[in-house]
């Protein structure tokens, strides 16, 4: 399929929303402690937030650039066994993607099935445009995803890129069920910016985008969990993971807190978590 493939999960991606539950020490003095293994635990929904909101924007972005030409390969994302159906109804472009019962490995090595359905205006003149998308049976490394989200895209000049290039606001609403039964919550806010690789739909690898945002996590338990990105994330489309190279998040339990810090722009999936004034390095998909 040839697309142009904005990362957008992180949307994110979307690494910054990260939980933390129960331990045998406590950090606060108040509370239980943040733990690695709920860090590690929300890092798998990080996971499957950025995945779908990829092949989201992967979507608007085929739409957008249907009768482009490209100057080089194209470099799919979605994987062969994903079939694509596209309507337009009423100025608005309905497109759904099918991974089948049987499921498709996409290139990161995660696995999804089911179907996504994704619908944005048919006004490509407009500066911004919205792009939503809901789910119908869709699994994500075995955890079924259910709920909602929208992404705001804007073609505009920041602080951070004085030529004009994609500004993406995501808002996420989403419940995220395990295999073993647990549910999780997902809300928040992320802002991405695409910073390298927007004049070059057909070739997703050079990507490159820095996040800000805020959001919250809740647990089976019940317990609800704040993070704030204090040093914006980056991420690298080459890479070809669901986390960050680059920048800290600041994690919030009651008044337990924690700090992630993802790296020096390495495609790994280590992070260095520090609690109590102890930083430990972990890895975020063991």
């Amino acid at each position: 399929m040839k697309t142009k493939f904005l990362l957008i999960g992180t949307f994110i991606t979307m690494s910054f929303f990260i939980g933390c539950s129960s331990d045998e020490k406590t950090n606060d003095g108040s509370g239980k402690a943040i733990t690695n293994e709920e860090i590690i635990t929300n890092s798998k929904i990080d996971a499957s937030v950025e995945d779908v909101t990829n092949i989201a924007e992967d979507q608007f972005s085929a739409q957008l650039n249907v009768n482009a030409k490209p100057g080089g390969p194209i470099k799919n994302f979605l994987p062969s066994c994903a079939t694509i159906t596209t309507v337009l109804t009423n100025n608005t472009w309905t497109k759904t993607v099918d991974f089948g019962v049987e499921g498709c490995t996409l290139n990161n090595g995660n696995t999804v099935k089911g179907k996504m359905v994704i619908s944005f205006s048919n006004d490509f003149n407009s500066s911004t445009q919205t792009i939503s998308y809901t789910f119908e049976g869709f699994y994500h490394n075995g955890k079924k995803i259910q709920g909602s989200k929208s992404i705001v895209r804007t073609i505009k000049e920041t602080n951070i890129l004085v030529t004009a290039h994609p500004v993406l606001t995501a808002t996420i609403d989403l419940t995220i069920t395990f295999d073993d039964g647990g549910v999780y919550t997902r809300k928040g806010t992320l802002v991405k910016e695409m910073t390298s690789g927007y004049d070059t739909w057909f070739d997703w690898d050079d990507n490159a985008f820095i996040v800000t945002g805020s959001g919250s996590t809740t647990f089976p338990n019940g317990d609800t969990f704040s993070a704030e990105i204090t040093t914006p994330l980056e991420f690298n489309a080459s890479c070809r993971k669901s986390f960050a190279v680059k920048g800290i998040v600041s994690i919030t339990k009651n008044e337990a807190k924690a700090t992630i810090d993802y790296g020096n722009g390495e495609c790994d999936t280590l992070a260095k978590v520090t609690k109590d004034g102890v930083t430990e390095e972990i890895d975020l998909k063991k």
